[in-house]
């Protein structure tokens, strides 16, 4: 069996709309392994941003567990959890998310900076990270000099930056034309494979099952096969 380095066990998650209680996430039992792409795919509202804000520990659960690269965290405190998003998971998002006033090396370096590693360690280890995803020519480059698919790359570079055992994209392809985002999702394909990173893409695209090992769908705060809804573990 592949090692897991994402895993959500029984999770819920409730919100307080004033006298309300939302229940967005209803049980939701999943795994990334170590080597896999796996997509997330369902309508706005049916919890997937949520799901995704969990695996992160952006957000903290109302109930159940998560597991992140074989540490259990679903009850952590901030700091703990600040801990494991620097030391463990690498983000990409569909606004690519770049500081405008620091070059592509720069961003990925000030990556590095909050992970705790300076200096020339920082220097060279962005450089490779943008070398590795094809980048190494635009190093110097600034965000408004870079198309939206350089700018993808930077942002995938900064991910991969510390490397995190775990990856999680958010709508990447969303601004990308098609020949574009089937390039960045070449390359999440490679990471997993040549890499043995688990990746995770929330995404309205279809062309991402071209590279998922898996596609699992959400609807209304829980898991569905071919629209049947799993239920809770």
């Amino acid at each position: 069996m592949n090692e897991k380095v994402l895993a959500v066990r029984d999770v819920t998650k409730v919100f307080e709309e004033g006298r309300q209680r939302v229940h967005v996430l209803k049980g939701i039992t999943m795994d990334v392994a170590k080597g896999e792409v796996v997509a997330l795919e369902g309508p706005s509202g049916s919890g997937k941003t949520t799901l995704l804000s969990i695996m992160g520990c952006i957000l903290t659960p109302s109930s159940g567990e998560l597991e992140v690269a074989g540490r259990r965290v679903g009850a952590a405190d901030a700091a703990a959890l600040r801990e494991v998003r620097r030391r463990s998971i690498g983000f990409v998002f569909q606004q690519y998310n770049l500081f405008p006033a620091l070059t592509a090396l720069e961003n990925v370096e000030y990556s590095l900076n909050v992970r705790g590693t300076r200096g020339r360690a920082a220097h060279d280890e962005a450089k490779r990270v943008l070398e590795r995803v094809g980048l190494a020519e635009r190093a110097g480059f600034l965000p408004r000099d870079l198309s939206g698919g350089q700018k993808q790359r930077v942002a995938i570079a900064r991910a991969l930056a510390g490397s995190p055992p775990v990856l999680l994209a958010d709508e990447p392809t969303a601004n990308l034309d098609t020949a574009v985002g089937g390039q960045i999702l070449d390359l999440f394909q490679q990471l997993a494979k040549s890499e043995g990173r688990g990746v995770l893409v929330v995404t309205h695209d279809p062309n991402v099952r071209r590279i998922a090992d898996r596609v699992v769908g959400i609807r209304d705060g829980q898991l569905v096969t071919d629209g049947v809804e799993q239920e809770a573990a």
